[in-house]
Formats: C-alpha cells, structure tokens, sequence
C-alpha cells in the first residue's frame, strides 16, 4: 500500500470516528432538550393567576428531557383539579408522580390525580407502617413457640414478608429508601429529618442534572435545606437552582440568614425560587440576597429549569 492510500483510509476512518461522535452527542443533547424545560406551580397560598385558587400547599408540574412529572399534589383534590384545568394541565399524561412526604398538604389532591390517571407511577417515601403501603420481615416480632396455635399470629406460620395497605389502595406506588435515578439525569434524594416535631419523617426531593448543573425541587425541606442541596452535589457540585418550600416559615431572622448564606455563599446556588413553607420573612431575605437570580414562584407561574430552552 502506497504512503498516500494509507492516509487517505486513516483519514477516511477519522472522519467516519468523529461523525459518529458528533452524531452522538447531537443525540444526547436532543434527548436533553426534547420538548420544554420548565416548572409550572399549579399549587401554592400566594400569586395572582386567573381561574386559579390559592390553598395552603404544594404542588408543581416538572417538565424535563421529554418527562412530565408531578411532585406533589397539594391539599385538596377539587383544588388540584381546578388549578389543573385553569392552566390547561392534562394529568392523564404524566410520566410519574413524586410524593415529597406524608403531610396532607403535600398528598391531599392525590385523589383526583388517580381519578383522571389511575394507573400513574407514583414514587413516594418508604417508611414503617406509612401511608403510602409499606412491607416488614415477618421477624421484626417476637415470638413464643410455647403459646398454642391459636394463640399466635398466623398460628405461628407467618408469611416471609408482611405488607401493609395505603391510604390509595390499589395506587402503583414504588417506594424509595435510597437515592436513586429514575430516569436519565432525573434522581430522588432522600434524606430523614432529624428536627423536632418531624423527627424520623422520611422526604424525598427531586434532583434533575441539567448542562448548566444540577436543579433541585423540594416540598418542605423537614431535613434541613442545606442537607438536601449538599446531597444534590454529590450528582454534580454545580446547583443551578432550588425551587420549592424552604421549612422557614416560622425560623427567626438568624435562622433564616443561615440558610440563606449556604445556598448562597456555602453551595453557590445560581437561582432561587422559593415557594409554599419558605415563609414570608424568609422571600425578603433571599430576594435581598439573589437580586436578579431569584424567581418568583406565585401560584400559576411557569420558570425554566435552564437558561437553554429548546
């Protein structure tokens, strides 16, 4: 083979490498971007939007890489329902459901998201005895081989694994006691407070991984937001926004300026837009904080998860 035909097939073959590359990473990035990239409130006590009804709670409509997901479903299913139609909201179409925690504020609308979509995913915190269904070893009681038959559960036989029912029976609920990635750069943290009142309360926050970094969605942040954001940089140390209740409702003027010099100092968080438990004094002092990097979240507002929108 001549010097001048081996170039040209080495070159033939670079060619063909770096098409497939670039084909590739066009895909990739057309996964990303497939349809909009956004977050629409559709449940929330503030805000001005017609048709709208403004109810203590949460809920929100997450619209990511072609996925349509809905985390959290506020306090009151007729609510929900109207909420939902004023802003042209088709439930029947979700991808999935997530669950932040138990709190009625959070699940009461749960009703009416089953009633237009019965058979919907639904990710919801895994917890002992929760109301979201749960399972147990059959070991987790002490037993008295003395006793007779009658005397003793399951006359002594129980079954290897006990489940529990949900306040939902028959809901397709799948419940999550780990981080775990449920679709491609979508993940649920999980995290169980530690804070009094809510102590041993398991909640899970969404993490979607954008090109611009990370996009974390809360309902009430019970463990603590700082530990919630912390937990998102282990799937990427940049956080481009954190959107959602901030549990600093009735926090006094210190405790609000720590969370906010974490979010803002500690984690470098990009934007904010706080919403549902944030607390009023607490949208004073990240707005001060964030300037023109913090988004308003009222009742009916919809805001890019990223400056990229397709």
């Amino acid at each position: 083979m001549s010097a001048d035909s081996w170039i040209a097939r080495c070159s033939a073959a670079l060619l063909f490498v770096f098409g497939c590359v670039a084909i590739c990473s066009a895909a990739s990035a057309a996964s990303e971007n497939a349809g909009p990239a956004r977050i629409t409130v559709i449940y929330d006590a503030f805000g001005e939007s017609a048709g709208m009804q403004r109810d203590w709670g949460y809920a929100a409509l997450v619209e990511y890489g072609g996925k349509r997901i809905l985390f959290d479903t506020g306090n009151n299913p007729d609510i929900l329902a109207q909420n939902t139609k004023a802003k042209n909201i088709d439930l029947s179409t979700l991808d999935f459901v997530v669950m932040s925690h138990r709190h009625g504020d959070h699940m009461g609308g749960l009703t009416y998201v089953l009633k237009v979509n019965p058979h919907v995913k639904i990710y919801a915190p895994k917890e002992g005895f929760g109301v979201y269904g749960a399972d147990l070893p059959s070991t987790f009681y002490r037993r008295d081989a003395s006793l007779p038959a009658e005397q003793r559960y399951y006359d002594g036989t129980p079954p290897e694994i006990m489940r529990f029912g949900s306040a939902w029976p028959g809901a397709n609920f799948q419940l999550i006691d780990k981080n775990t990635e449920i679709a491609p750069n979508i993940s649920l943290i999980t995290l169980v407070s530690d804070k009094p009142g809510t102590l041993e309360l398991r909640e899970l926050s969404l993490a979607i991984n954008t090109p611009e970094g990370v996009v974390v969605i809360v309902g009430c942040s019970h463990p603590g937001i700082d530990r919630i954001v912390q937990a998102a940089t282990a799937i990427n140390p940049r956080v481009h926004l954190v959107a959602g209740g901030l549990h600093l409702v009735v926090a006094n003027d210190q405790d609000i300026e720590k969370a906010v010099t974490a979010l803002h100092d500690t984690f470098k968080v990009e934007y904010v837009a706080p919403g549902h438990c944030t607390g009023e004094p607490a949208f004073g002092a990240f707005k001060k904080a964030y300037g023109d990097h913090y988004l308003y979240a009222g009742l009916g507002t919809s805001f890019p998860l990223t400056s990229r929108q397709p």
